[in-house]
């Protein structure tokens, strides 16, 4: 009974998972500012090229 009870209160591994899910979060808001930035990028690019031709 006593194990049972140390378990329940066992938070370590609560804390490893809230750790993972925010690295994931920010990753993801990571690749999508990327991609955004990427993409005006070569839309930028693209125009100048256009205007050097």
């Amino acid at each position: 009974m006593t194990n049972l009870k140390k378990f329940f209160k066992d938070e370590s591994g609560a804390t490893a998972i809230e750790y993972g899910l925010l690295a994931a979060l920010i990753s993801i808001v990571a690749i999508g500012a990327m991609t955004t930035i990427g993409t005006n990028l070569n839309t930028k690019l693209g125009a100048a090229g256009s205007a050097l031709t």
